[in-house]
């Protein structure tokens, strides 16, 4: 692996401080570094703008441009670059205007645990209260008021205190129902969450596929017709000014008709409860798009108490994150077997996906001189088919530059490092570990970590210098005993009895049906394969003009060349 690492620049160090005061696994440090202020401000200002950004399309047009893992990872970011640097109060964000309509009871919003720890924490704290979870549902939320039985309020969020008058796109949605049964209270507070009907919706493998915006965009619209009404689907989580019991609610409620709310939150007793439930709505169907899964508890305080700000009595732990905010803290460039150079992005640890990344492929070289990706910048990451972690955006950018020495391409080919030569370490490492693999000639306990014990002990610098080693020269070899030794040279001896085909192939051939190899009598002869042209190779099955151009260069390149007559002298290939 070919590494680079530089003098870190302030900016660099300072992320690398701020990571650490977020609680990441990174280097500790004691204090904030001296960084420049007109660096500080440049760094914060940006960042700002792009929280800033994110706030008015989320407050003002209703449109989440960035997962909430993102967005809160981002300004706790920003926190702690005002904290380090004593920012001003030039630094707050704008405050959003309240809505025209005040909410009855404020819409309390809800904290979000990123970890098991905080969780096991919280459901400690409550071991003797019933505790109760709901998933998170992703759409709008929104206020009902019934009054003697009737629909008279549907208010939008807001900013928790008022929002948007809803109240005529509210009576044509067949799930919101526009009168309760006459047993029911002289006033009626419920809170839920509108949502895009997605029948069989599973989060893990769709995502919230634009779930919530489907949503907005329907009730942005100035008049709901019929077939978007049928659309949308309601599960209200909350009854604020209902029986004081859970268990009472849920069961008026579901006489009342909305039975979802009853069938979806079910009592948990402790941590395995609720993982058992997150994994479930995670990974299993649901009418609708989620990001997490919601823990009640059984008692609160009364709904004249309630505060547009999270309370103590509920909390959020979020899916797993699909995207994560990251800090890249080196490049490496790793050369493989075919000399394709590949630059792997080296994270300071980041959570997705209830796991640690810490590194991020980025396929090509091309790919990362159109990204020009350096140590020190802020990336966003997400999983591409929920496995593979990917870079999806670069948020911030590291000022000054830095440098980064990226391998020359045109040195690294198919033909390239036969040769332990200098900056060949990676690619002829690579070649190694392919002879010995399962597409060149599968020599049992020889791998990638066997071949490094044996290039740094300097017994190997050519392809094929481990034919001549003795158990005795393996033996030498630090932490080597008598018995790998052993097991090692009779592994390299069985190999000598490998078919032509694996030998070629072994050696970087490029792959071909075996037939393909056989002269007019039937039997493999070197001296009929390196006198053959592309066209010779081309009237094979399956050899097009690419591989019929790779096979002329192989088996005319004089080092390999040399190996084969090497391997046709001392090895009895059958």
């Amino acid at each position: 692996m070919q590494r680079h690492t530089f003098g870190v620049p302030r900016p660099i160090l300072f992320s690398c401080v701020l990571l650490a005061h977020l609680g990441l696994p990174l280097a500790q440090a004691d204090e904030c570094p001296d960084w420049a202020p007109a660096q500080a401000d440049r760094a914060m200002q940006t960042l700002q703008a792009r929280i800033a950004e994110w706030n008015d399309a989320y407050y003002r047009r209703g449109e989440r441009l960035v997962e909430d893992s993102v967005y809160d990872q981002a300004r706790a970011r920003l926190t702690a670059w005002q904290d380090c640097v004593e920012a001003s109060s030039s630094s707050t964000l704008p405050i959003v205007d309240s809505g025209p309509v005040l909410h009855p009871v404020p819409h309390t919003g809800l904290a979000k645990l990123d970890d098991r720890q905080a969780l096991t924490t919280w459901i400690e704290r409550r071991r003797h209260d019933e505790l109760w979870i709901q998933p998170k549902v992703d759409g709008v939320a929104v206020t009902l008021v019934y009054e003697d039985g009737r629909l008279t309020a549907a208010i939008s969020r807001g900013d928790g205190r008022a929002g948007q008058n809803w109240l005529s796109h509210a009576q044509r949605i067949a799930a919101i129902p526009r009168k309760l049964p006459t047993e029911s209270p002289e006033r009626v507070i419920l809170q839920g969450e509108l949502y895009h009907r997605r029948p069989g919706h599973i989060q893990a493998e769709h995502g919230s596929d634009g779930a919530r915006n489907a949503i907005i965009g329907l009730m942005a619209r100035h008049e709901l017709d019929a077939d978007g009404a049928d659309e949308i689907g309601l599960f209200v989580w909350d009854w604020p000014n209902g029986p004081e019991p859970m268990h009472e609610r849920l069961a008026t409620l579901e006489r009342w008709g909305f039975t979802t709310t009853a069938r979806l939150t079910r009592p948990v007793a402790d941590l395995d409860d609720v993982t058992r439930w997150r994994q479930r709505w995670y990974r299993h169907a649901l009418p609708f798009a989620t990001d997490g899964v919601v823990l009640r508890q059984n008692t609160r305080p009364a709904a004249r108490d309630w505060q547009p700000e999270p309370p103590d009595w509920a909390v959020a732990w979020k899916h797993p994150a699909q995207r994560s905010l990251a800090v890249v803290r080196d490049v490496d460039f790793r050369i493989g077997r075919t000399g394709n150079i590949t630059p792997v992005l080296q994270l300071y640890p980041t959570q997705l996906d209830d796991r640690t990344v810490r590194r991020v492929s980025l396929g090509s070289l091309s790919q990362w001189q159109e990204w020009d990706v350096r140590p020190g910048d802020q990336v966003m990451i997400r999983l591409a088919g929920l496995t593979i972690p990917q870079l999806d955006d670069v948020l911030i950018r590291a000022e000054p530059r830095p440098e980064l020495d990226a391998p020359p391409p045109e040195r690294y080919h198919r033909l390239s490092c036969l040769h332990l030569n200098d900056g060949c370490e990676m690619q002829f490492l690579a070649r190694l570990a392919w002879l010995s693999g399962p597409q060149g000639l599968d020599i049992p306990g020889v791998g990638e970590g066997t071949w490094q014990r044996l290039i740094a002990g300097g017994l190997v610098e050519d392809l094929l210098d481990w034919q001549r080693l003795t158990p005795k020269q393996l033996e030498a070899l630090p932490g080597v005993g008598e018995a790998r030794a052993a097991q090692w040279y009779a592994s390299f001896q069985a190999s000598r009895q490998r078919p032509w085909a694996r030998w070629f192939s072994a050696l970087g051939m490029p792959p071909v049906d075996e037939r393909a190899l056989a002269g007019p009598d039937g039997r493999v002869d070197l001296a009929e394969l390196r006198a053959r042209s592309r066209h010779d190779w081309m009237q094979h099955s399956g050899i097009g003009t690419t591989t019929a151009n790779h096979l002329v260069a192989f088996f005319a390149h004089p080092d390999i060349g040399r190996q084969l007559d090497r391997i046709m002298l001392h090895i009895v290939p059958r």
